[in-house]
């Protein structure tokens, strides 16, 4: 939907580039989830430095009160990630240096964090084993990381298609940490980006049929909408409406209700606030014209 909204808006971009434009949009998402991986890695190395400095003092402070001051340095969970060789190469490889080079976010990160209920409550813990640890980075990651707004608006700043990544590669990295064990094999940490490269074959076919065939899915939209001004219809409505009758037309193994539905939410998400209702209006006319018509032809195990 970025895409062929991008190319319908300048008249300077080609079908070429917004293609090379989908395909760094998709490698970026496994970058996002590297760098919060390795934003928790830097966390920990900066909170081993505290403890450490800690340590080679006379006077003691609040922190020490803790029965044991170097418990989160100690996370089992975090020094799997740390210690992790393949991770580490990885984020290596792909020079992601960012937290280094910005390291205020990770200081204030680490604030709010010693700062937190809990952390106070995991530090005064009566015991502690892998689960406790695992458990207390989960809730560390979904109570302060992920809602903090400097980290958000960093993101936001480094890649804008980073906005619409950041709430699923929260979601995926919070159900990768959960099931993460103690014997967990490095790679574990290093998932592979698509499940099923067909993913990627369908992303690049919708974008390229959507966009070929343009003016005959205008047409259709034009006949469903007679009383309708195009400058009437919102710019992503004509594109939602023009990516699900691609779907309806040239991809078989996608039944019309899925179609449907996902463009519902794309409307609810990115249009207005009637978008969702127009939209359905006109698919749902369109349904039921291709099927009387045999136009659409659906087959496949999710129509079973």
């Amino acid at each position: 939907m970025q895409c062929i909204y991008a190319l319908t808006q300048s008249e300077d971009d080609s079908l070429e580039k917004q293609q090379k434009f989908l395909n760094v949009s998709i490698a970026n998402v496994y970058t996002l989830y590297l760098l919060l991986l390795g934003l928790l890695m830097e966390l920990h190395q900066l909170a081993k430095k505290h403890a450490d400095h800690a340590s080679k003092k006379y006077l003691s402070e609040d922190g020490d009160a803790y029965p044991d001051t170097k418990r989160f340095v100690k996370n089992k969970l975090l020094l799997q990630l740390t210690e992790n060789k393949a991770l580490g190469q990885e984020i290596s490889k792909r020079k992601l240096n960012n937290w280094y080079l910005n390291e205020e976010y990770v200081k204030i990160l680490h604030k709010e964090m010693v700062q937190s209920e809990i952390y106070g409550t995991y530090m005064t813990a009566s015991k502690t084993n892998y689960e406790v640890d695992k458990n207390f980075v989960i809730d560390l990651f979904k109570e302060i990381i992920a809602p903090n707004e400097k980290i958000y608006e960093y993101f936001e700043d480094d890649k804008l298609t980073w906005v619409d990544d950041i709430p699923i590669v929260n979601t995926f990295l919070v159900k990768r940490l959960k099931k993460a064990k103690p014997d967990s094999a490095e790679r574990f940490f290093l998932p592979r980006l698509l499940k099923d490269q067909q993913d990627m074959v369908f992303a690049k076919d919708l974008l390229v049929k959507t966009l070929l065939n343009n003016s005959e899915w205008e047409k259709e939209i034009q006949a469903k909408t007679p009383n309708w001004d195009k400058d009437r219809i919102a710019e992503i409505d004509h594109i939602l409406l023009k990516m699900a009758i691609c779907e309806f037309i040239h991809f078989s193994s996608i039944p019309e209700k899925v179609t449907i539905n996902e463009y519902l939410e794309i409307a609810k998400e990115y249009s207005t606030p009637k978008s969702s209702i127009f939209i359905n209006g006109i698919l749902d006319k369109l349904v039921k014209e291709y099927k009387r018509s045999g136009r659409m032809q659906k087959m496949g195990r999710g129509l079973l």
